[in-house]
């Protein structure tokens, strides 16, 4: 069934980075593990040899292919019998690097991109905090802007990649009073002064390594910004896609691996006279969890076809995610109880696989915050989508022409609602929209002036609004509208245009 996915080129491929993993990479896991350290040699191995920056531009050293080629990356490097191994690199690849790809400067595409794809420089993103994980709005990491430079101070936990790392895309509030909109990305090099780190000891995943990290005034150059100062949200939100879907790639590979492993030990273990794979509740047990494995990857891969088109596919990716990583625990914990009494003892790989599996249901989004997302999806009729930027070929002459057409009827609209009690400004770019709530109703006029909170939002997206085809909460969520000023403002235009 794969090859309805995967051509000639992408086997020959598979093929290559298995043989790589057999003779480079398996051999030494144990002692890595025992390390807990991997060295930088092997992640310049792989440059050497193509393995990295799949998809990544030509320009700067990667090959450009298509995503079925990280899927293949993805299985076979999850196949090696080391969650650490495999994260270190997935980090890099798949869950801070393409924040540069997409969003980055000229400039930092030149600086660090090379580095990413050669396996010099090793990379993660620092998104968690100690009061902030999957609430990325409410992060309390600062970067205030002086002169030239931004003054980064906070801290971040859970960090992949963090101690012996070269950059983390560290997200930071550059408006604290912003809320979403005051999110941004910035590259801090680990190396500068006033970043510390503290190594965590983990239960799993020993091989990679994880910090918590501090930044005391730490100065970093402004050309370091991401993209734009408050757009960072509105990115991390289309990241996160590839981020999950290649954590449940990962996923149901570990299960196959884990699987393939528990099958050869039963057929050489023997029990009562006979092989313990000729026991009817083992064979079934087997059997099930074989057919929710083969099951869960072709809905996997058929996610990242929807992801090879151009697809911003959400909930598919959420619910891939959730179904991977749940299905890896409890494979890992079956395949284990098979192994009797030797499933826990560390000379057998499948008491790893069982302990690396357990962050899959965590990292990258909870499984609690995977069936919100979806639940908001299927009940709430939430939508999310790529935040679009404005388009600055707009005709100034239609959007006024369009706007004097509704004015009376937008004005009859805010006038049933409540009262504000604060000003609001839709900015459609060229054209502005000013509500003054500060009376006993809602004024409405063309006015452009300061208010308590300002909307960006299209024209288009501000008149599905209007109609009730678009959720306020979804827009935010799904970047087409972005906040800036008072966000208790903008909590009120649920109510608005209900």
């Amino acid at each position: 069934m794969n090859s309805y996915y995967f051509n000639e080129e992408h086997i020959l491929f598979r093929d290559s980075l298995r043989a790589f993993f057999k003779k480079e990479v398996i051999p030494n896991i144990d002692q890595w593990e025992e390390d807990r350290r991997i060295p930088k040699e092997i992640w310049k191995k792989m440059g050497e040899m193509g393995f990295l920056g799949l998809s990544y531009p030509e320009e700067f050293g990667g090959a450009n292919l298509d995503f079925f080629y990280d899927v293949i990356f993805c299985e076979e490097i999850a196949k090696v019998f080391s969650g650490g191994f495999a994260i270190t690199q997935a980090v890099v690849q798949y869950m801070s690097g393409p924040y540069i790809v997409k969003y980055g400067s000229q400039r930092l595409k030149e600086k660090y991109l090379p580095g990413i794809i050669s396996g010099e420089k090793i990379s993660c993103i620092g998104i968690s905090e100690p009061t902030a994980g999957s609430d990325v709005a409410n992060i309390k990491t600062t970067a205030v802007l002086e002169g030239d430079y931004y003054i980064v101070n906070g801290s971040k936990t859970f960090i992949t990649n963090a101690v012996y790392g070269d950059f983390v895309i560290c997200v930071v509030k550059t408006d604290p009073k912003a809320g979403p909109a005051g999110v941004s990305l910035l590259i801090v090099d680990l190396d500068r002064e006033g970043v510390s780190k503290t190594k965590l000891k983990k239960l799993g995943w020993h091989a990679s390594d994880t910090a918590e990290l501090a930044f005391d005034n730490v100065k970093i150059p402004k050309e370091n910004l991401i993209g734009e100062e408050g757009q960072g949200f509105y990115y991390l939100m289309g990241g996160l896609q590839v981020e999950r879907l290649a954590g449940a790639i990962m996923g149901y590979s570990a299960c196959e691996t884990a699987m393939e492993y528990t099958l050869k030990y039963m057929s050489e273990r023997s029990a009562f006279g006979r092989p313990i794979n000729k026991f009817q509740v083992l064979r079934h047990r087997m059997a099930q969890l074989a057919s929710e494995i083969e099951s869960c990857k072709q809905f996997v891969l058929y996610c990242s076809k929807l992801n090879d088109d151009g697809k911003y596919a959400v909930k598919e990716c959420s619910m891939a995610k959730l179904l991977a990583t749940e299905l890896s625990d409890k494979t890992m914990t079956q395949c284990l109880q098979s192994f009797g009494g030797y499933g826990y003892i560390e000379d057998f790989k499948i008491a790893r696989m069982f302990r690396d599996s357990r962050i899959g249901t965590i990292g990258g989004g909870t499984s609690e915050i995977m069936r919100e997302i979806i639940a908001k999806m299927i009940i709430d009729d939430v939508s999310y989508e790529k935040a679009k930027q404005n388009n600055s070929n707009t005709n100034k002459n239609n959007v006024m022409s369009n706007l004097d057409s509704i004015l009376q009827t937008i004005q009859e609209k805010a006038a049933k609602a409540d009262s504000l009690n604060n000003t609001l400004k839709f900015n459609f770019g060229d054209e502005q929209l000013y509500i003054d709530g500060t009376g006993d109703t809602n004024v409405v006029s063309a006015e452009d002036k300061d208010a308590d909170c300002q909307v960006d939002v299209g024209f288009d997206d501000f008149m599905s609004l209007i109609k009730g085809e678009l959720n306020p909460m979804a827009a935010v969520m799904g970047g087409k509208i972005k906040i800036k000023g008072d966000m208790g403002v903008a909590m009120k235009l649920q109510s608005l245009f209900s």
